[in-house]
């Protein structure tokens, strides 16, 4: 690798005659004057672009497109309105019942008034066809049903319009808004209002976090300015896609978390760095381009590992999942960006006045600092070494306690109990589980297509009416050559029975083509589409990570250490996930209503996200490991002293992305608290006891066969590897610094 000039921090390429990032940011640190300013004219059209994009997200997608029950879902509407009401009106007659004269009188009248709403069709009511399924078992309450036509922005726009004149007291009843039109705006409000809170609650205690970690609030401000760019600038990407293709509202909590969190991440380690190399660097513009060819070619491999994981979501149908991997690919590459362009420019700049308002030296009287730091940490990583099988043991043992009730997941779909449940949505739809006979709205349709005789109608009624899981068949409603029957089942609407009716209903014999939809049916095809394609998930998250890791280490042995390990650290997010959210505990105290079951692509999401942040600590860690290896050729010292640099920097990191995704937690959604508060406890778990424990015992116990090799792929890391490669003085500096460390571990 050349050296950089000691006039002006200048650099050709490493070793290989590849650019490293200082051949691509020496226009950044040359001008950085301009660079800060294109940045912020950046900045300023990224927040006009970005600026209504909550607007424009959906609050759907967990259904495949492809699947049958979409198909037959998509057909209904267009043919039989009136079969997929999204509209419900719960009609509360008080202490009068539903069949006084006087509150079927004002039933019907509202009844009548939403027909003639524009937009709104297929408007049915118990006082119209008398139907037990549309009325409350103690005669209290009753249901208008009706269909709000168009895409989802258009009917949350109709509802927004037509809901006010409905919702409260018309003479003796009193009316609610419900149904999945009113669940998914009152979703998407929430969510807004969520977003902006958890911005509030994270941005000041992160930057006391910084401060705190720097000492100087000037060092602080950087990370933070990071985040807000790639945030801002990721806004803007989904702005973008909502013009090419359908994204989830949710998306936006994705943005908001990664955006700070890896953003101050890869800030932290550049900053960190930076620092470190001023005093020895002849300008800050040489320090810079050291951090650069050192920190930032981490940074960059960090990056591509992340979005690696992030990418594993696009091979899902459902744009729930690929929502994420869009906002999540662009956030990282933002931040990554940002970190390695805008803050060496703004760095440059400042030079050492990066250290101004430093409150640590304020605190330490004028002390001067250790400049290797992070002792505590060395004798850590020697106790364990010294220990390691016992921690290896005690440590992967209790990492698989923590995930065991994982093994007792039961998969269902997001409905209103995602809301609070004081949301109008919600309570509605609570007291049509609670009254309501047959759980209306929750039966399973079957779609007939093909000419049919009455009698072949009615045979093929009466094997659905035989099958042990059905409570009613409803129908046939026959439109020219199509028809539909209404199946209500024994149990809940997505429980296991109702599920196993999915399959037994399209094994039915029929002589015409039938398919079947209903939220079970939703749930079945989407688990499938989800174990079909999950292998191949799997398959490119660990194929690609393995390449990456090989690539910055040029050993066989630690890419299969890092899947392992990583993939263990998140064996107690998913147990805990199971055991707060889907059995309800500690439901009081975190505000939620369980549902009894975990909605099916949330663990794929949390297993990507989790996964991806725990590459990003581990490139860290293993990055510092491997620069020490290289120079010393002592295997054991250098896991002491990668722990003794990084240990801190990356516990720091992960402490404030769980501030943020704690934030995000605080959410009054269900699946956006079970996100936040599941992956804060991921990260939490993977840099305090995966990389401060486990990982030095594990690389302890294969000692110097960790750094093997076949000679065919040495020799390809070696042209195409990350090296990392300082300037003989930083070396020296180094040296002194580490035989300072070693004496403080033996003293």
């Amino acid at each position: 690798m050349s050296e950089v000039n000691s006039g002006d921090g200048r650099e050709d390429s490493d070793g290989g005659g590849r650019p490293g990032p200082v051949g691509w940011t020496r226009f950044v640190t040359a001008r950085p004057r301009l660079s800060l300013l294109v940045a912020l004219l950046l900045t300023a059209f990224a927040v006009v672009a970005g600026s209504g994009v909550a607007d424009r997200l959906g609050s759907g997608g967990w259904q495949d497109p492809a699947a049958q029950s979409t198909y037959a879902t998509r057909a209904l509407e267009r043919e039989f309105p009136d079969s997929q009401p999204n509209l419900l009106l719960l009609v509360d007659s008080g202490h009068r019942g539903v069949d006084d004269p006087a509150v079927a009188a004002e039933a019907r009248h509202l009844a009548e008034r939403l027909a003639s709403e524009p937009g709104v069709t297929g408007v049915g009511s118990y006082w119209r066809s008398g139907a037990p399924a549309l009325r409350a078992e103690d005669g209290g309450e009753a249901l208008i049903a009706a269909r709000i036509t168009g895409e989802e922005k258009t009917a949350s726009d109709t509802l927004d319009r037509i809901a006010p004149h409905y919702r409260g007291v018309h003479g003796p009843v009193r009316v609610t808004v419900g149904g999945p039109v009113a669940v998914r705006s009152e979703m998407q409000q929430t969510i807004r209002e969520d977003l902006t809170r958890a911005e509030l609650i994270a941005l000041p205690i992160t930057l006391v976090l910084l401060v705190m970690v720097f000492g100087s609030a000037v060092a602080a401000l950087l990370p933070l300015g990071v985040g807000i760019v790639a945030i801002l600038g990721t806004n803007a990407v989904l702005r973008a896609l909502t013009e090419l293709t359908d994204v989830s509202v949710f998306a936006l909590n994705l943005t908001t978390a990664l955006g700070l969190g890896l953003a101050i991440d890869y800030a932290l380690f550049i900053v960190r760095r930076f620092r470190e190399e001023l005093p020895m660097a002849p300008d800050p513009l040489g320090a810079a381009a050291v951090t650069l060819r050192t920190a930032g070619r981490t940074v960059l491999f960090s990056a591509l590992t992340v979005a690696v994981s992030l990418a594993a979501m696009l091979v899902f149908p459902q744009y729930f999942l690929r929502s994420f991997a869009y906002a999540g690919i662009a956030v990282v590459l933002l931040a990554a960006a940002a970190a390695l362009v805008l803050l060496p420019a703004a760095l440059v700049l400042l030079g050492h006045r990066v250290n101004a308002l430093d409150l640590g030296r304020l605190l330490q009287r004028g002390r001067p600092r250790e400049s290797g730091g992070g002792a505590g940490w060395g004798r850590m990583a020697a106790l364990v070494m010294r220990r390691a099988p016992v921690f290896a043991v005690a440590t992967t043992v209790g990492l698989v306690i923590l995930g065991l009730p994982f093994l007792g997941v039961k998969f269902g779909t997001a409905d209103d109990r995602q809301l609070p449940s004081d949301a109008e949505s919600h309570v509605v739809q609570q007291h049509i589980r609670d009254g309501f006979p047959g759980s209306p709205g929750g039966g399973l349709e079957v779609l007939a297509e093909g000419r049919a005789t009455r009698e072949q109608y009615a045979a093929y009624r009466d094997r659905i009416a035989a099958l042990p899981e059905v409570r009613r068949v409803d129908g046939p409603l026959v439109k020219g050559t199509k028809a539909y029957f209404t199946v209500q089942p024994e149990g809940e609407a997505v429980d296991a029975g109702a599920q196993r009716l999915v399959g037994e209903l399209r094994a039915t014999a029929a002589p015409f083509d039938t398919s079947v939809t209903g939220t079970a049916a939703v749930l079945v095809d989407s688990k499938h589409a989800i174990a079909d394609r999950l292998p191949w998930a799997a398959a490119f998250i660990a194929v690609v990570t393995l390449l990456l890791v090989f690539l910055l280490t040029g050993s066989v042995l630690i890419p299969v250490q890092a899947v392992l390990l990583n993939a263990l650290s998140l064996t107690a997010m998913f147990g805990a996930v199971v055991w707060v959210f889907q059995d309800g505990h500690l439901s009081g105290l975190l505000g939620f209503t369980s549902p009894g079951s975990i909605e099916t692509t949330l663990p794929v999401l949390m297993f990507c996200v989790a996964f991806g942040l725990s590459m990003d600590y581990g490139v860290f860690l293993l990055s510092r490991i491997k620069e020490e290896y290289d120079r010393t050729g002592d295997h054991r010292e250098s896991v002491r002293f990668g722990l003794q640099r990084t240990g801190g920097l990356i516990t720091a990191a992960a402490v404030i992305l769980a501030v943020v995704m704690v934030a995000i937690g605080t959410s009054r959604v269900t699946n956006t608290k079970m996100l936040g508060l599941g992956i804060a406890l991921a990260v939490l778990m993977d840099a305090m006891v995966v990389r401060s424990l486990l990982v030095p015992a594990v690389m302890r116990l294969t000692g110097r066969a960790t750094w093997w090799a076949p000679a065919p792929l040495r020799g390809f890391h070696r042209r195409f590897g990350l090296r990392e490669e300082e300037p003989v003085a930083a070396v020296e500096v180094r040296e002194t610094d580490r035989d300072r460390d070693k004496a403080g571990v033996r003293g």
